[in-house]
């Protein structure tokens, strides 16, 4: 099992990755930069690459409506490169307040635009003269406006003829499509012991239908990490992230998180949550989160009770813990947990 955690989205991204390398020092095996309507991905983690040497370096995630299939996989194929080789390619639909909101483009299809984005980079990275006509059409015809466009390959020779893909997705038809064509999955709100309730049919569906010489299917998941006698009511921390996502990610029966909040069993609170959340009144929808939910989706508690934890996430499948630490020296933290993988 490897260890990695998410960049902090801070107002300053210079400061965050700075602290990523001191835990790279520490043992740190990969870092998840996040992108929604602030500083852009990307340019973080070239960055990211100058700076260190071993760690892998994801994005997490970049969303298949801002840029087109073949700039993502530009992108991927810049930063394999700048990092000799240490890129993972975290692709998803994100949401439409985002996709609808801040770039202007319709939610539509997201499926079938996440299958076609993995299809399209894999195909562009192993240097294919692409001629593809879908949600998105290269080269261009002429009945679309298309002039002078004609089929290209990759001008460069990637680092990598594949990047390692993965999908952020939670519903039943994505998580079925992550385990079919994906190297890796990122779940969100990971109960390690409720996950097979909620997604097993989807990833055992998925897996009937995945080319052998894909392997087994990588899953990063995890949330806050504090080890120590006092570090259980670390938990409390990650209540406002849930209520935030359970709540506020998506108008009435138009949430995924709430969905599987309500798989995982939360039914009723998960209701009273986002009715408190879209009416406004954040903090009562903090409060309305089950503490078994807090406790669950997190790593925090004495030495011995995190170990647990870590092997209750090992056993659902979980490959990469995805940790924020939490306490005065966060590398020694990570140091720590890096030791019991």
């Amino acid at each position: 099992m490897k260890i990695a955690t998410p960049l902090q989205y801070a107002d300053n991204p210079r400061t965050a990755a700075e602290e990523v390398v001191k835990l790279e020092a520490a043992g740190l095996d990969a870092v998840w930069v996040a992108e929604a309507y602030g500083f852009d991905s990307p340019t973080v983690m070239g960055y990211i690459a100058a700076r260190t040497e071993r760690m892998l370096i994801g994005a997490g995630i970049l969303n298949v409506y801002s840029r087109t299939p073949a700039l993502i996989a530009q992108t991927a194929a810049g930063l394999d490169a700048l990092s000799e080789g240490r890129a993972l390619l975290g692709l998803g639909a994100s949401g439409p307040q985002v996709v609808e909101g801040w770039h202007g483009k319709p939610y539509d299809k997201p499926l079938g635009r996440t299958r076609e984005t993995v299809e399209l980079c894999r195909r562009i990275w192993r240097r294919e003269v692409i001629d593809h006509h879908g949600i998105t059409d290269m080269p261009l015809p002429a009945e679309k406006g298309g002039k002078l466009g004609k089929p290209l390959k990759f001008l460069n020779r990637p680092q990598r003829p594949e990047i390692p893909l993965y999908i952020a997705s939670l519903g039943p038809a994505n998580v079925r499509m992550t385990a079919e064509i994906a190297d890796g999955w990122l779940p969100h709100l990971f109960v390690p012991e409720k996950a097979q309730q909620v997604w097993g049919k989807a990833l055992e569906e998925g897996t009937a239908l995945r080319s052998p010489e894909r392997g087994p299917l990588e899953i990063s998941a995890g949330t806050l990490l504090a080890v120590g006698d006092d570090a259980a009511a670390v938990r409390e921390h990650v209540r406002p992230l849930i209520a935030l996502y359970i709540g506020g990610m998506g108008a009435k029966g138009k949430n995924f998180y709430n969905d599987v909040a309500r798989a995982y069993g939360y039914e009723e609170a998960a209701e009273k949550v986002q009715d408190l959340y879209l009416a406004g009144k954040k903090r009562e929808a903090e409060a309305a989160v089950p503490a078994e939910f807090c406790e669950l989706v997190s790593l925090c508690g004495p030495e011995g009770y995190v170990r647990e934890r870590i092997d209750a996430f090992r056993e659902a499948g979980v490959t990469m813990l995805n940790v924020t630490p939490v306490g005065p020296d966060p590398a020694a933290l990570i140091a720590k947990v890096k030791s019991w993988l």
